[in-house]
């Protein structure tokens, strides 16, 4: 009972600091107008040039994943928001308070999870739905669009919103085992950004085999309608991006209890 009561008191004490802290507004702001914005200037930018696209284009044209384009910049957004979340105690020395009020560490660290994934699950969803059916609106009677009623369209605008969710406990697994700002958000992008450059450097045999795991491209996988060669299907590449964020929440939970603060 006690340990529920201490669980309940985590969550509602990260609540008031996850909604209280400016650079979660800031962040969360980003990740709307990314989301939607992009998605709406990328559905335009299809539909203005649709006349002049090759058969190729039209063939394998994805009116869903082209509405979700926000989400390729978004990703940056949730990740720096997990991050801070974390790192932010570490940096203004309240983390020392933070673990005198509440000593149990794993306790205090599955509040911060807790609340991070309710908030960034309800909030991305909701912005990923409505940059579907924004993009949608734009590029209908032109383009082929996409429905919610389709259940393939339906799982991938969903699965958006789960892979911007991962990521942010990514953002909040790193904070944990770095404890730094900078380092942590840097580590992130480098993930999405720098790791992928330096697969191409590998040689061509390779590449497609490694380059399916990583994880920008494991978040393509699940927002996109079809299954694209040299990719994971959609649920097997949503499963290794589950085993990626748990492996590294597990390192960074472990840290936390072991090392002094």
């Amino acid at each position: 009972m006690s340990t529920t009561i201490s669980l309940g008191s985590s969550v509602r004490s990260e609540w008031i600091k996850f909604r209280s802290v400016r650079s979660t507004l800031w962040g969360l702001i980003t990740l709307v107008i990314l989301t939607i914005g992009i998605g709406v200037l990328v559905s335009f930018a299809v539909r203005g040039h649709w006349s002049h696209a090759s058969f190729r284009d039209r063939i394998t044209f994805d009116p869903v994943n082209t509405s979700l384009s926000g989400t390729l910049f978004a990703q940056f957004a949730v990740g720096v928001i997990g991050a801070l979340f974390v790192s932010n105690e570490y940096a203004n020395k309240t983390i020392r308070t933070s673990l005198s009020a509440m000593p149990r560490r794993m306790t205090f660290a599955f509040g911060k999870i807790t609340v991070l994934v309710v908030s960034l699950f309800l909030i991305t969803e909701a912005v990923c739905i409505i940059a579907f059916l924004a993009g949608q609106s734009v590029l209908s009677g032109v383009t082929p669009t996409g429905s919610l009623g389709n259940a393939s369209d339906l799982r991938a605008v969903l699965s958006a919103g789960v892979y911007l969710t991962l990521l942010s406990l990514l953002g909040l697994a790193l904070g944990l085992i770095l404890r730094h700002t900078s380092w942590a958000i840097s580590v992130f992008v480098s993930l999405l950004l720098i790791l992928p450059l330096l697969v191409f450097l590998l040689p061509s045999n390779w590449q497609n085999d490694v380059s399916k795991y990583l994880p920008a491209n494991l978040g393509q996988s699940m927002t996109s309608t079809t299954v694209a060669a040299h990719s994971f299907a959609p649920w097997t590449a949503m499963i290794i991006l589950v085993v990626y964020v748990a492996g590294l929440l597990t390192a960074g939970l472990m840290l936390l209890v072991s090392r002094d603060v």
